[in-house]
């Protein structure tokens, strides 16, 4: 069917001009993202994310240089196929334990969040540390907030440009140190600094520093809360992980409104307002830009920057603290105090992460306390199933693999058994260099009066492999079969 066009209602959309604009074809439709311009502040939490950062970043910055029986302790060596965790030497083949580092990674932010909303984002996470470390050089290089508001609104001058060019400096040197030390955590971060002193750096080398250190450049020095906002995956799922017992940051609205100005000291009861005086800091403090009294909102990083400077505006105004505190929704809704928010912590869903993660946690504990110095694998030879080397003697032949997962050399025995009569004839005995491979070929010879029992069939058999280095006497078995010749 046609549509007629002619008489077809259509409802017109135009566009407004903005004040001071003359032509509509001088602005966007689309609004321009506004910069935050967070303002520096001090108190107990402040100090809290501070020590997080010196916390973090010393971890970080200098877990490679700690050295470990002669190589460095921490190091992914994506060339050898080996990654060293202190004395823990892991191949590929251990993957799992990754796996379940990162189930136990989810199950504690789960954890976490259900207890006490994003504490991970306010306090751990990189882009929140790196974030706080570039606005620290920001304002020792430009000043506070309004300091920084007006060297951006002003025009370019010499002032100006060594200000900002400081401030890039200082940006770009973090992001190279950080691009470097991320790099070695792969490739040895000792022989790195010989090779760039020597200009022997290799060209993937480069691309990684350079890449890890852009990605930091851009992301803690100019997307910042955007990253927050709508990139990070986590604050689009948090709702689902808390409830209204969760403690959160909040607004109390019961206390605070009606908001409006007053004299410091001024009885807000006699005013007819509530305790928030609409100074703004509190959005002014807030690195994602958001205003904490419109409820809880899924931009805010939990940093409690808003807590610090408002408890310092009731100080200086006479009031009670905790206008705005940790709490939860029941606590502001239902007046609760401290001990009554507290004890609804202890609920199902909290239990049962708590749960999880303590069991996840224990059976990777008893894995790694139980694992093998060594592993084991044994191949067929797939070129000749079984012959005969003597009159009604049957051998077959196989090829046996060890790991060795020590950083010693290490001298293994091999034995057999699952068929009486059964022996190895050939070498029993291989020695492993530290986190090697060793290669043995194995003859199992079967003899005439037993094999005539067991005409063409498939017998199954048991190799143990025995050694007395490292933490004492270890043994491990591993299955395979025999076959008969009809």
């Amino acid at each position: 069917m046609a549509i007629d066009l002619v008489t077809r209602k259509v409802i017109p959309i135009q566009p407004v001009k903005p004040a001071g604009v003359k032509d509509a074809s001088e602005f966007s439709l689309y609004e321009k993202t506004a910069k935050v311009y967070p303002r520096s502040v001090s108190g107990p939490f402040a100090r809290l994310r501070c020590l997080m950062v010196w916390l973090t970043q010393i971890v970080f910055y200098g877990l490679p240089w700690l050295q470990w029986n002669g190589r460095q302790a921490v190091l992914f060596d994506l060339a050898e196929r080996r990654f060293y965790v202190l004395g823990l030497v892991l191949h590929p083949q251990d993957f799992i334990y990754l796996a379940v580092l990162l189930i136990i990674a989810a199950l504690a932010l789960f954890f976490f969040t259900a207890v006490a909303g994003r504490l991970w984002c306010g306090y751990a996470c990189p882009q929140t540390v790196y974030t706080e470390i570039f606005l620290w050089v920001e304002r020792h290089t430009e000043g506070d907030r309004q300091a920084r508001m007006r060297l951006d609104s002003a025009p370019w001058s010499v002032r100006k440009i060594t200000r900002k060019g400081a401030k890039q400096l200082l940006w770009i040197g973090i992001a190279l140190l950080t691009g470097l030390t991320f790099v070695g955590y792969f490739s040895s971060i000792r022989g790195m600094l010989l090779e760039l002193t020597s200009s022997t750096f290799s060209s993937w080398e480069w691309f990684w520093v350079l890449f890890y250190g852009l990605a930091t450049y851009g992301n803690a020095g100019f997307l910042r809360e955007q990253i927050c906002k709508h990139m990070c995956p986590y604050a689009r799922f948090q709702s689902a992980l808390i409830d209204m017992d969760s403690m959160v940051i909040a607004y109390d609205e019961q206390r605070g409104e009606s908001r409006g100005s007053r004299p410091r000291g001024a009885d807000p009861a006699t005013l007819g307002l509530g305790d928030c005086i609409d100074c703004t800091l509190c959005v002014q403090v807030c690195p994602t830009g958001i205003d904490i009294r419109k409820g809880l909102q899924n931009e805010c990083i939990a940093c409690a920057a808003c807590i610090d400077v408002c408890d310092q505006v009731m100080h200086k105004m006479d009031y009670p603290k905790g206008l705005i505190r940790y709490t939860s929704g029941n606590g502001i809704v239902q007046q609760l105090g401290a001990r009554q928010i507290i004890g609804r912590i202890s609920r199902p869903r909290v239990w049962i992460y708590c749960s999880l993660l303590l069991l996840v946690c224990g059976a990777f504990t008893f894995s790694l306390m139980t694992r093998k110095s060594f592993s084991v694998d044994v191949i067929k030879d797939r070129g000749s199933l079984a012959r005969e080397v003597g009159p009604g003697e049957i051998e077959n032949v196989y090829r046996m693999q060890i790991m060795n997962g020590l950083e010693e050399k290490q001298r293994f025995t091999i034995s057999v058994s699952g068929l009486a009569g059964l022996r190895i004839s050939s070498d029993t005995q291989l020695a492993v260099d530290a986190v090697g491979i060793g290669s043995l070929p194995i003859r199992l010879t079967l003899p005439p009066e037993v094999s005539a029992l067991y005409r063409g069939k498939t017998l199954p058999v048991v190799f143990e492999v025995q050694t007395s280095a490292g933490s004492g006497h270890e043994s491990k078995q591993e299955k395979s079969t025999f076959y008969v010749l009809p």
